[in-house]
């Protein structure tokens, strides 16, 4: 394995001959955290360029000396994706700077924006144009599309308009020794040979620095309903949400399991959000409609939930009457990972499931355990693409320190589980460094030896984002 290099006073000052005086940046700590405060950065220094051929000459002179590049955007990723937590001192590349919306084709339905553009200043270009750019996440004022592209990022309304990968038609990367990649194309069918946008989305840096992307855009629904349902379970939720689809088809943009357990940490750590129900229910469903012309929203909603009446899977039900209403209802979906971290968590889990084995897995994993400790559950997500966030926390008035030692016991119980029912460990937050292990548990061994080889083939140095993403590169 290559030995990579720390950055130097003699690398600096060579990097200052080569790229503006601007780009050099204060280290913050911003760069060196997470959000959730489990891991600490490398530091090193903090360049911002502001072109693509400016990231050229970075990446460049970095593999000729083999200095370790880490990529950071918005730095809202929850696996240390963008953290280098050991190694030498590294470059951490800003991508910031680089936030322009470079075109904007309505006719097309295509617009063209930089890596450091924010997922919001996005969504508001795509809605100044009469058009709507789909991707909706909590932390989307500060996320990147970088970020997003480099984490394959998902969020609420996969159901309808599918991940980050679904929306980006074309990529513009700076590859390991410098290249720039031109791939920023506007079209839908392009078969010239082997997909390097597939590729690159989701590798979380490891095999190139993202500057720029061509994005889909879809029509804006001509409205929207929303409701709110208690219901008895998780199957009566996946029963609810196949009628849902029989009456809704493609309009249900997002269709959200929450677990009452969410909703009694909003009301312990947050006594000032409104809560929907007098009494927090054991379960309950969001349902989110974009509606097509001619739809009538509250009567498929009504309808929906006189089936699940009748049929014994829906106990209550509140008809978003206001879009006032209806942000207070996504409020509380938006608010519970909020909530999570204040209660503090023993262990966080973003796992997915085939929908049919989602409530088998929900009654196995509560059950074993609470073989192990006394431990609350916390289950919510997004049903509609089979993802689930299966938090473990302590019992009321203890910490999360308590537990420390039974977090192993914990992961292994849930991702054992996970992979005896077809699921995967990490539906959307990625890899990053905080779970490089489990990858190496639980990837498929023929799956790994086609990633390092890939690795090895674009990167054989090792300098993109070391220790992220893949196991043995670092």
């Amino acid at each position: 394995m290559i030995t990579l290099n720390p950055v130097s006073d003699q690398f600096r000052k060579l990097l200052a001959t080569q790229v503006p005086e601007d780009c050099f940046r204060p280290l913050s700590p911003s760069h060196l955290e997470d959000p959730r405060g489990n891991y600490v950065g490398m530091k090193g220094i903090v360049l911002a360029p502001r072109t693509v051929d400016e990231v050229s000459t970075i990446v460049r002179l970095c593999a000729e000396h083999l200095v370790p590049i880490v990529p950071i955007g918005g730095g809202t990723g929850l696996v240390a994706g963008h953290i280098m937590t050991n190694g030498p001192a590294p470059v951490i590349l800003s991508l910031d700077r680089m936030k322009a919306i470079r075109e904007l084709l309505p006719q097309e339905d295509v617009i063209v924006v930089e890596a450091g553009a924010t997922l919001f200043s996005v969504q508001e270009a795509a809605k100044e144009a009469g058009l709507l750019f789909p991707l909706s996440l909590a932390a989307e004022g500060t996320c990147q599309i970088g970020g997003n592209l480099a984490t394959n990022a998902r969020g609420v309304n996969v159901l309808r308009y599918g991940n980050m990968r679904d929306l980006c038609l074309g990529l513009e990367v700076v590859l390991p020794d410098g290249q720039i990649w031109h791939g920023l194309s506007r079209l839908r069918k392009d078969n010239s040979g082997f997909d390097l946008r597939n590729l690159l989305i989701g590798s979380e840096g490891a095999l190139g620095i993202i500057t720029a992307a061509t994005l889909r855009l879809h029509p804006r629904p001509s409205g929207y309903a929303t409701a709110l349902m208690t219901i008895g379970g998780s199957s009566a939720a996946l029963k609810l949400l196949k009628y849902a689809q029989k009456l809704a088809g493609s309009a249900i943009s997002a269709f959200e399991l929450i677990q009452g357990v969410g909703l009694d940490f909003l009301s312990e750590t947050m006594p000032d959000l409104r809560l929907p129900f007098d009494k927090n229910p054991e379960w309950a469903v969001l349902i989110d409609l974009g509606l097509h012309k001619g739809q009538n929203g509250d009567d498929i909603l009504l309808e929906l939930f006189e089936f699940g009446l009748e049929a014994g899977l829906v106990n209550d039900g509140l008809i978003a009457q206001s879009e006032g209403q209806r942000t207070d209802f996504w409020n509380v979906r938006e608010h519970i990972p909020e909530a999570n971290r204040l209660i503090g968590a023993v262990a966080n889990h973003d796992i997915s499931l085939p929908l049919g084995k989602i409530p088998e897995f929900i009654e196995l994993a509560s059950a074993r355990i609470q073989e192990i400790a006394p431990l609350r559950v916390n289950c919510f997500g997004h049903l509609g693409d089979g993802n689930l966030h299966f938090n473990i926390f302590p019992p009321r008035a203890e910490t999360p320190d308590a537990y420390v030692s039974i977090k192993p016991s914990v992961d292994l119980l849930v991702c054992d589980l996970v992979k005896d029912l077809n699921g995967s460990f990490s539906a959307e937050h990625g890899i990053g460094r905080a779970k490089v292990e489990m990858l190496q548990k639980y990837g498929d061994p023929a799956k790994l030896f086609a990633i390092d080889a890939i690795k090895q083939a674009l990167d054989p140095s090792g300098i993109m984002n070391p220790g992220a993403d893949l196991p043995n590169t670092q």
